[in-house]
């Protein structure tokens, strides 16, 4: 198959690892231009174009595909299909024609379930029990596309976004592999996506992250597993920013909501609306993480202190 693939963060990249192990013919690779990133914002190219320069692919980094240039270079390349997996470009109507199979999308969701942005995210918010690849033949809409291969993943109880998104970044290889093959023995039909059911993955901001007490503990819970590791779940004591990165349901559950109720050997714990939480893993602004007992040393709490 001669293939453009449109991709840049490492998700993304081990999809295309993955095809290139397959011998199919990467014709070109789009990703996004090098973005300031870091601490000392510097430049930074993304994950597709260092496999790509390591495999001397042809590279392609536009701020838009809606310049005829663009288009035009893409439509000479008479590719099979184009590949995308979270490129972040929109993919104009004349981009989505130009492969002779069109553009075919690695989705982190069994579609429809999330459209959108953050369905990693959302998938944990929601308390789902399972998530998987959706391999979508893209449209003009946002992830409106017929589905041409679903699998289903399991969601564990402690899964973060970051280990879902590594499962499902292995995931969504092997099926891209699977879908090309498939179509190429006309063994693959396509299934219209059922829009009723669909839910908006809305992409994430920081104050989303913010943890509200009032809430149950198996809600923040969550919280604290989907915005791991971006942008973090946080709360403050006394004016200052504490963010958790672990925590666990915890078995004592009397108290205000954000009350220290107890200090014990794994750290502490706060009262929630419903239930309570054991703080594992937590970071101060500028800090390390630490474990909630190293934190303790430095920071002592008294039980009563209320986080907010």
């Amino acid at each position: 198959m001669k293939i453009i693939f449109a991709g840049t963060p490492t998700f993304a990249a081990i999809a295309l690892d993955k095809l290139l192990l397959q011998n199919h013919q990467i014709v070109m690779v789009l990703t996004q231009p090098d973005r300031p990133a870091g601490r000392g914002m510097k430049l930074t190219i993304s994950p597709v174009k260092q496999l790509a320069q390591q495999h001397g692919l042809p590279l392609l980094q536009p701020e838009s595909l809606k310049t005829p240039e663009i288009q035009a270079q893409l439509q000479a390349l008479n590719a099979d299909m184009m590949v995308v997996a979270a490129y972040g470009l929109i993919l104009p109507q004349a981009v989505l024609t130009a492969p002779q199979l069109g553009c075919l999308n690695i989705h982190a969701s069994l579609l429809p379930r999330w459209r959108g942005a953050a369905p990693i995210q959302r998938a944990i918010l929601a308390g789902d029990a399972e998530t998987g690849i959706t391999i979508m033949q893209m449209d003009a809409g946002l992830d409106t596309g017929d589905i041409l291969l679903q699998r289903s993943l399991s969601i564990a109880m402690n899964d973060t976004a970051q280990t879902l998104h590594d499962k499902l970044a292995q995931l969504g290889a092997q099926c891209i592999v699977e879908t090309i093959m498939l179509l190429q023995q006309r063994e693959l039909s396509s299934v219209e996506q059922d829009g009723a059911l669909a839910n908006y993955a809305t992409k994430i901001v920081k104050s989303d992250a913010a943890i509200n007490w009032q809430q149950s503990a198996r809600q923040i819970d969550r919280i604290v597993r989907a915005f791991n590791p971006v942008p973090g779940a946080y709360t403050s004591l006394h004016g200052g920013i504490l963010k958790i990165w672990q925590a666990e349901i915890a078995s004592e559950s009397q108290g205000k909501p954000g009350e220290v109720i107890a200090i014990n050997a794994e750290g502490f714990v706060v009262a929630c609306g419903k239930g309570s939480l054991q703080i594992i893993r937590v970071q101060k602004p500028g800090g390390t993480k630490l474990s909630a007992t190293d934190y303790l040393f430095g920071n002592p709490l008294r039980l009563g202190d209320i986080f907010v």
